[in-house]
C-alpha cells in the first residue's frame, strides 16, 4: 500500500519489525500503525466488551484502537499506541485482547450476545444470587478485564526523573507553537519547546500546507533549526505535557529516541516536573467522528488521518477511499488523494448546497447511513434528500468536525465554554493562572490564524513578565473559514459507535438518559463512556451532544466530564522515577553510622533512618545483656547516643513566637532566649501529632524538634498553616535535621565528659535544666541543650554534620574513660519506660492531650490548632482509655505490646475490653519487666491489679496499674 513521492519517510533506510509472529518491512521515520497499513494489514486489535475486529483510526495519541504489547519478558509494555511507537530495527509487537490471533478471536462470540450486554448490565445482573459475586461473577469478569498485560517479571528498565525551570513553555510545536516560541526566544526569554511528535509542525507534517512559499513541513524545520541554535531553548520533542499544577508547575513525560533507548542503561523514559513563569498551550485539536451504524470497521478512520497517512508516510489507507463530513476538511482530504494518485470513489458532503471544485463522484446533503464488511471495509450506505445508495469502498474518511485540545487548561477545576461557531468547546480564559491557548486549541483552526494566534499569545506574556517584545513578521499561510453543519450521528439500524474501545454505541448513551443518568459524568460511568485508555478524545463531545439531544438540553447546558491529568497515560515507573531498591526506600545514615557499625552495633531502622539497635561488647551473646548494661550504664555512669535523626526546624520572623503558639497547645512567645520548653502539637481533630522541644535562640529565632518518625509531616502540617491559614504572618522556616549532628550526653558524669570537649567548661548553676546556647568546641561552633530523654542529668550537644563523626569518636572515648559508652535504641526505649516519656507508641493517632495525662498543656489563654476539637464531648472524662504504668503481678512476668487489658475477673472479649499495652521492655532497674498502656479511667486506678491478655501469643499475665513515671518521680535526677 506504499505509494510513490518523498513523504517523510527515509526509503533509503529500510527497518525490520515483527507484528504478531510474523516480519514485515519499513522505513526510517515510519510509526508502527504506518508500517502495518503500508503492509495491508487491516485488523490491528479487537474491542474492550465485544471483541470486535478494529483498525487504525488515527495519526496520533488519540488513538483509540491501534493498542499494542511492546517486548516479552520483564521489559514487555502494554497498551502502546502504534500510532505514536516510532518503527526501529527489530521490533517486535503484537495485538491485543484477543485469543487465538486478532483474526480469530475466540471471545468475539461476545458480540452475538451484545442486547444482553448493554449499558448498566454489570449493575443489573450481577446482583443477584448475592453470594455468587465473590465465588463466580467477580473472578470471571476479572479474568476479562483489561486489556494489555504485565509479565509480572521485576523489569530491568531504568526511568529517569528530572526538573526544569523556565520563562515561557510552549506546549506543542505546531504553527501557533513554533511562532510562540520563536518570538520569546529572540526576545531573550528562556524558552522549553515541547511537543509529544518526534518532528515539528505539528499537522503541517501530515498536510500539503505551504508558509511563506514553503511546504509546511520545511518551514517548520527551519524554524526548529534557528531554535535549536539559541542558547535560550530547550527543545523537547517526544514529550507529552501531561497535567498542569499549581503554581506554574507542569508535568511532561519525555521518551528516548529507539537507537538511544536502545542503548544498555539508556533510561526508557524520563518524567519532567516544568516550572514556567508564563506558558502558552498550542496543543491543536482532535479531529472527531461522526457515529452512524457499523462505523467501526477497519479501514474507517479519520479524514486527517486519511491524510496524514498518505502525505507524511506515503502510505494509501485503501484502494478505493471515500470521505465523508461537515466540513471543507473532507474536500482537502479527497483533493489530497487525487494529488497521491488514490482513486477517490465518493466525496460526500453532508452540507446542503456545497460545492466541489475537483472530478469525483460528489454527493452534497448525504450522510453515510451504514458500512458493511467485517473484518475489513467493503462498502458504505448513503442516504439522504435523493434516497439511498451504496459505493464500493475499503477505506472511509470521517470528519465531524475539529474539537480544541482544551484538557490542560481544565486540570486544575476550569471548564471550558461552547463556542457555537466552531461547535466546540474551547479554553476558559484565566483557568490556569499564567497559561494562554493559542492556535487550533483556542478555535482557529487557519494556518494563518494559528500563526498569528501563537505570536499573539507569546507576546502577552512577554509584556507580564516585565520583557521587551521584538517585532518578528508572521510568515503568510492559508486562512479560509472554517464552516461546519454540526453532526453527531446519523440515525438508522444498526449499533453507532461513540467509544471504539469501550464498545459505547449511541444506543448506550440515550439507555443511560432514559434509566435517569442524565448528568453527563453519570453516563460517562453507567455506560464506561470515555473510561478507555484514550479517555474519551475522540469520543467524549459526540456522546454529551448525543445526551444533550436525548435529555433536550443544550450541549453547555449539558456540559463536559472533568478532564484530569495525564492527558496520555504514564507508567507508573516513570512517575516513581529513582524509586527502585534503595530509592524506594532510601537510607539515611547519621554521621556515626560508620562507628557504629565498626563497634558491632545491630542496625535498626528508625523512620528513614538507620540507628544502633545496641552495641554487644565481649561476651555478650544476646540483645537483651547488651541493653541491660547499657540501661544500667546510663543510670550509673555516662552514655553517648546520637539523635541527630530528631526532625530539626529553623523558625525565624518577627511573627516566629506568634506562630508557635497557634501551632503548639501550650504557649512559646514568653519562652526567654537561651531556654528551652517541650511542646505538644495537636492535629486539626485535636488528637495528638507530635511532641518535641524548642529552643529560643534569639529574640526572633527558634529551634523545634520533633520526633523521628513525624518530622516530615510536622514540616508539611506548618507549611500549611503559613500558607493557608495565616499567609500574612512574617516568618521563614526550614528543615535543618540533616546540617547539625547531634549527641545526647546522659548519666550522672554527663558533664565530665562535656567538659572535655568544650572551650569553656560547665561549672556550677551555668546551664540548668532546659537551658540552651551557644559553645564553643575546639574553635567549633555548637549548641548544647540541657535536656534528658533518659531521667538522668543529660545534655545535647549539635555540630555542623561534617564534624559529627569526629565528635562522636571523641565523646565515646571520654565516656568509656569514665566507666560509660555508647548506647542504642533498645536502652534508649528501656530509660525512657523507666521514666514514662511517651513516643509515637503512645501517640499514635488517637490520642489526646488529656489520654496522655497532658491536658493542662492545652492553653486556655488563646487560641491554637485542635484546641476546641480536643474538647469536644467523648474527648474528655473518665471512659476515655488513660495513659498508665504497669508491672507484672502474677506468677507470668511477660508484658506483651498490643496485647488488651481486661478487669481482674472478667472474661476476655471485646464487650469487657479495657484498654491496651503500648510499650514494653525488661528494667534492669526494677528487675522485671515495665510497660506503658491506656486503660479505661486509668488515672485514677493505680494500684488495681488487672488482666493482660493477648490472644495471638496465648499469653496473660495480671498485671498492677501504676503512674507512668516509675523512676525517681520528682525528677531530681535529671535536674541534679
Amino acid at each position: 500500500m506504499r505509494i510513490g513521492g518523498e513523504g517523510l519517510i527515509n526509503r533509503e533506510r529500510r527497518l525490520k519489525f515483527r507484528f504478531d509472529g510474523r516480519e514485515y518491512w519499513g522505513f526510517q521515520g515510519d510509526t508502527l500503525a504506518s508500517a502495518l497499513m503500508a503492509n495491508g494489514l487491516r485488523v490491528v486489535g479487537r474491542s474492550f466488551k465485544y471483541h470486535r475486529p478494529r483498525g487504525v483510526f488515527t495519526t496520533g495519541s488519540e488513538e483509540p484502537n491501534a493498542l499494542v504489547t511492546v517486548g516479552k519478558g520483564p521489559g514487555q509494555e502494554p497498551n502502546l499506541r502504534a500510532t505514536t511507537l516510532e518503527l526501529y530495527e527489530g521490533l517486535e509487537a503484537r495485538s491485543q485482547n484477543a485469543w487465538p490471533s486478532v483474526d480469530f478471536d475466540v471471545m468475539g462470540i461476545n458480540d452475538l450476545a451484545a442486547p444482553f450486554l448493554g449499558a448498566g448490565f454489570y449493575y443489573k445482573t450481577f446482583m443477584w444470587p448475592r453470594a455468587f459475586w465473590e465465588r463466580v461473577y467477580e473472578p470471571v469478569i476479572r479474568r476479562a478485564a483489561g486489556l494489555g498485560a504485565l509479565s509480572r517479571e521485576a523489569a530491568a528498565e531504568r526511568y529517569e526523573k528530572a526538573f526544569a525551570h523556565c520563562d515561557l513553555l510552549v506546549i506543542g510545536a505546531g504553527p501557533a507553537g513554533l511562532m510562540a516560541a520563536l518570538v520569546a526566544a529572540r526576545a531573550g526569554a528562556d524558552v522549553i519547546l515541547a511537543d509529544e511528535e518526534t518532528r515539528p509542525g505539528g499537522r503541517l507534517t501530515l498536510e500539503r500546507i505551504e508558509v511563506d512559499g514553503r511546504p509546511g513541513h520545511v518551514w517548520a524545520a527551519d524554524i526548529r533549526a534557528e531554535l535549536a541554535g539559541m542558547d535560550n531553548v530547550r527543545l523537547m520533542p517526544r514529550t507529552s505535557v501531561i497535567g498542569a499544577y499549581d503554581q506554574g508547575t507542569y508535568g511532561a513525560l519525555e521518551r528516548l529516541a529507539p537507537d538511544v533507548a536502545a542503548r544498555d542503561g539508556a533510561p526508557r523514559e524520563c518524567f519532567w516536573r516544568i516550572v514556567a513563569r508564563r506558558a502558552v498551550l498550542a496543543a491543536g485539536a482532535l479531529e472527531r467522528p461522526v457515529a452512524f451504524a457499523n462505523n467501526d470497521r477497519p479501514g474507517i478512520m479519520t479524514a486527517g488521518a486519511v491524510r496524514g497517512y498518505v502525505n507524511r508516510w506515503r502510505v494509501a489507507p485503501g484502494q478505493r477511499v471515500a470521505v465523508f463530513g461537515n466540513t471543507d476538511g473532507a474536500h482537502r482530504t479527497a483533493s489530497d488523494l487525487l494529488a497521491a494518485g488514490v482513486h477517490v470513489a465518493a466525496l460526500i458532503d453532508a452540507r446542503h448546497g456545497a460545492k466541489c471544485e475537483f472530478d469525483v463522484p460528489f454527493y452534497p446533503g448525504m450522510q453515510v447511513c451504514d458500512a458493511q464488511g467485517r473484518k475489513g471495509l467493503e462498502a458504505i450506505t448513503l442516504t439522504g434528500p435523493r434516497g439511498t445508495d451504496r459505493i464500493q469502498a475499503d477505506c472511509l474518511g470521517i470528519s465531524g468536525g475539529w474539537n480544541p485540545t482544551v484538557h490542560l487548561t481544565c486540570h486544575m477545576g476550569g471548564r471550558p465554554d461552547w463556542n457555537a461557531q466552531i461547535a466546540g468547546f474551547v479554553p476558559r480564559e484565566g483557568a490556569v493562572p499564567g497559561l494562554r491557548a493559542a492556535g487550533a486549541c483556542n478555535g482557529v483552526f487557519s494556518t494563518q490564524a494559528c500563526l498569528e494566534s501563537g505570536a499573539r499569545a507569546a507576546r502577552a506574556a512577554l509584556e507580564e513578565m516585565g520583557l521587551s517584545v521584538p517585532e518578528v513578521p508572521v510568515p503568510r499561510a492559508e486562512d479560509g473559514a472554517y464552516d461546519i453543519q454540526p453532526l453527531w450521528h446519523v440515525p438508522g439500524k444498526g449499533r453507532a459507535w461513540l467509544d471504539f474501545q469501550n464498545d459505547v454505541t449511541v444506543k448506550d448513551v440515550q439507555l443511560a438518559a432514559a434509566e435517569n443518568f442524565r448528568s453527563v459524568e453519570h453516563m460517562k460511568r453507567y455506560t464506561t463512556q470515555g473510561m478507555a485508555p484514550d479517555q474519551g478524545k475522540t469520543s467524549n463531545i459526540g456522546a454529551l451532544a448525543v445526551l444533550a439531544d436525548t435529555t433536550g438540553q443544550g450541549i453547555p447546558e449539558t456540559g463536559t466530564t472533568t478532564y484530569r491529568p495525564p492527558y496520555t497515560p504514564v507508567a507508573i515507573a516513570a512517575l516513581g522515577a529513582g524509586g527502585r531498591g534503595r530509592g524506594f526506600a532510601p537510607e539515611r545514615l547519621t554521621t556515626s553510622h560508620g562507628a557504629s557499625v565498626q563497634r558491632g552495633a545491630e542496625m535498626i531502622e528508625a523512620g528513614l533512618w538507620f540507628r544502633p539497635g545496641y552495641f554487644p561488647a565481649g561476651g555478650e551473646t544476646h540483645w537483651r545483656q547488651s541493653c541491660d548494661r547499657e540501661v544500667r550504664m546510663v543510670r550509673q555512669a555516662v552514655g553517648v547516643a546520637d539523635v541527630s535523626t530528631l526532625g530539626k526546624i529553623d523558625i525565624q520572623g518577627p511573627d516566629a513566637g506568634r506562630f508557635l503558639d497557634f501551632v503548639y497547645a501550650n504557649r512559646f512567645s514568653t519562652l526567654k532566649v537561651g531556654r528551652v520548653r517541650y511542646g505538644l502539637m495537636l492535629r486539626e481533630d485535636g488528637h495528638v501529632m507530635d511532641d518535641g522541644t524548642t529552643a529560643r535562640l534569639g529574640e526572633d529565632h527558634f529551634l523545634m524538634t520533633t520526633t523521628t518518625a513525624a518530622a516530615g509531616q510536622v514540616m508539611r502540617h506548618l507549611e500549611f498553616v503559613h500558607q493557608c491559614l495565616h499567609p500574612e504572618w512574617d516568618l521563614r522556616f526550614t528543615s535543618v535535621t540533616e546540617q547539625w549532628a547531634q549527641f545526647a550526653v546522659a548519666g550522672p558524669r554527663a558533664r565530665e565528659v562535656l567538659n572535655g570537649v568544650l572551650d569553656a567548661p560547665i561549672e556550677g548553676g551555668m546551664w540548668p535544666f532546659m537551658s540552651c546556647g551557644a559553645v564553643g568546641l575546639g574553635g567549633v561552633a555548637g549548641r548544647l541543650f540541657r535536656i534528658s530523654f533518659s531521667g538522668e542529668q543529660g545534655y545535647e550537644i549539635a555540630v555542623p554534620a561534617r564534624y559529627g563523626a569526629a565528635l562522636f569518636d571523641l565523646l565515646v572515648e571520654r565516656a568509656e574513660a569514665l566507666g560509660g559508652g555508647p548506647y542504642g535504641m533498645e536502652a534508649l526505649n528501656v530509660l525512657r519506660l523507666e521514666k514514662g516519656f511517651i513516643t509515637h507508641a503512645e501517640i499514635h493517632g488517637r490520642t489526646t492531650a488529656f489520654d496522655i495525662g497532658m491536658g493542662g498543656m492545652v492553653s486556655s489563654a488563646r487560641e491554637s490548632i485542635g484546641k476546641a476539637a480536643a474538647a469536644r464531648p467523648g474527648l474528655l472524662g473518665a471512659e476515655r482509655e488513660q495513659l498508665v504504668g504497669l508491672k507484672p503481678v502474677g506468677a507470668v512476668r511477660e508484658l506483651v505490646a498490643g496485647a488488651h487489658l481486661f478487669a481482674r475477673d472478667a472474661e476476655a472479649v471485646s464487650a469487657n475490653d479495657q484498654g491496651y499495652v503500648t510499650s514494653v521492655g525488661f528494667s534492669p532497674t526494677f528487675g522485671h519487666m515495665i510497660g506503658l498502656g491506656f486503660l479505661k479511667n486509668g488515672r485514677a486506678r493505680h494500684g488495681e491489679v488487672i488482666r493482660m491478655v493477648d490472644r495471638m501469643k496465648g499469653s496473660q499475665t495480671l498485671c498492677e496499674v501504676q503512674d507512668p513515671v516509675q523512676y525517681d518521680p520528682d525528677g531530681g535526677r535529671l535536674r541534679d
